[in-house]
């Protein structure tokens, strides 16, 4: 048994949208422990460490502010991976885990050569006793190949290193994760080590309360991650079916939602119809879980998994399909103004974000697309649909372009669509607006923010996600 660790030095191999947030939270509740995020991505150290600059490579309401408080008293970004791993009592892996493009499991399974490059590394320049915790979204039993290698090394080692594997995954919502981070409905630690899973837990324990502080064995932990998500991409594909049922029938999507969410077995969280689910974890998961079963043979289960992958899939191209239909059937050299390119509100995150399959298929039926968003970049947006387009081996135009003018997107233009529900849009003057459009002018809501009753008096045509077609 190890004697009770205490923990004085942390790091952290990542500075994305899990390991920047994270660690500045941290950093901020634990003063007296040193607090380093270490990348190998000089450019983002770089954002992380600008001084004069307000804007951050991730944006999430207040995390700016924490970042201001704590950066160069205890919370340091850095490129010197070597020194930091050599210091730390405790590591966090937070890198990436895309899912693989080729190979065995293309398509499913998650690469895994960043978790895999980051255990060799802290396995090179760890020293004396080191607690490494898998934070980044991970398979099951991924611990197993962390423990294999980290094992592997300390018999070439002089050193005398030994460490100890935890699960801490995380359960972040984009857009609220500082709240997340500071008020969690849960904290899951899952180990072998109990001294290791202790003083991980004591960490934790300097702002959340230690009922919230769940401990399990490392596999139920990694498959809580997976299975969580998995849950809540569930709902959101179920609520956006029944949403074409509302449509179908009469029923309005918000009225039926309300009263779903007021059964206490239910719940009303993730009753919210939209465009479909994006974000980086929920696709990525499910397909994590589904490579999982079919390696153990459960196929039934790996085919009740997938169809929340392929409905989802299918609803995007059900409204892209819808736009087409309502704009007589033909959109080639049609102006559509595209309003939010984000996942979702109060984030740049656009990974599988619905925005970026709706626009492809209107660019792919000729559209001119004019895109809007308040925190994403043209240059994010390029990146976005090259890649679909170079993953899908399908050529299309490049007939778009990005401007943060609102009035310079909607002039002349036949349509808008919202896509990211972002509290701006509710705001906006639609009355100058509508001055501004070709006639008939329509507005699609697939979000479900704005008034119909004031839109219709501007003489908007409007179709709203889940509403009974008029």
């Amino acid at each position: 048994m190890i004697e009770r660790i205490k923990l004085k030095n942390i790091c952290c191999i990542g500075a994305g949208y899990v390991g920047g947030p994270t660690m500045a939270v941290i950093a901020k509740e634990c003063p007296n422990i040193i607090v380093n995020v270490v990348d190998i991505n000089k450019d983002r150290i770089d954002s992380w460490n600008q001084i004069e600059s307000k804007e951050l490579p991730i944006f999430e309401p207040n995390l700016n502010e924490i970042v201001q408080k704590v950066r160069g008293k205890n919370l340091f970004f850095s490129t010197d991976i070597k020194t930091k791993i050599a210091e730390a009592d405790l590591i966090f892996i937070s890198v990436n885990t895309p899912t693989k493009e080729k190979g065995f499991g293309a398509g499913q399974a998650s690469d895994m050569r960043f978790v895999e490059a980051s255990a060799r590394t802290v396995s090179e320049y760890a020293t004396g006793h080191t607690i490494v915790v898998e934070k980044s979204t991970l398979p099951v039993r991924t611990a197993e190949v962390i423990k294999t290698i980290l094992n592997e090394s300390v018999d070439r080692k002089s050193n005398k290193a030994n460490f100890s594997i935890l699960s801490n995954p995380e359960f972040l919502s984009e857009g609220n994760a500082i709240k997340d981070l500071l008020h969690p409905d849960r904290v899951l630690i899952g180990g072998e080590n109990e001294d290791a899973i202790e003083a991980l837990a004591m960490l934790y324990k300097n702002w959340v309360p230690e009922e919230k502080i769940i401990k399990t064995n490392i596999w139920s932990s990694e498959l809580s991650k997976l299975a969580a998500n998995a849950f809540l991409a569930q709902r959101v594909s179920s609520i956006n079916s029944i949403s074409e049922i509302c449509e179908a029938t009469g029923a309005e999507i918000s009225q039926v939602s309300k009263a779903i969410g007021t059964d206490t077995r239910i719940g009303s969280k993730f009753l919210k119809s939209g465009p479909g689910f994006g974000g980086s974890c929920f696709k990525k998961d499910i397909l994590n879980l589904v490579y999982l079963c079919r390696y153990f043979n459960l196929n039934q289960s790996a085919n009740y998994w997938e169809q929340i992958i392929l409905f989802n899939s299918w609803h995007q191209q059900r409204i892209s399909k819808l736009i087409v239909r309502k704009l007589l059937g033909n959109i080639a050299n049609k102006k559509i103004a595209i309003f939010g390119f984000a996942f979702k509100a109060n984030t740049n995150d656009t990974r599988e974000s619905p925005s970026i399959y709706i626009v492809k298929d209107l660019l792919e039926e000729g559209a001119i697309i004019n895109i809007h968003d308040y925190k994403v970049s043209k240059e994010q947006i390029d990146k976005d649909l090259k890649n679909l387009q170079k993953n899908t081996q399908v050529q299309q135009s490049n007939n778009w372009c990005f401007n943060k003018d609102l009035l310079e997107n909607v002039n002349d233009a036949d349509a808008i669509i919202i896509l990211t529900e972002w509290e701006e849009y509710k705001h906006l003057n639609w009355g100058n607006i509508a001055t501004l459009m070709r006639k008939p002018s329509w507005i699609f809501d697939t979000r479900g923010i704005l008034d119909s009753d004031l839109l219709k008096k501007f003489g908007f045509k409007l179709w709203t996600l889940g509403e009974p077609e008029q």
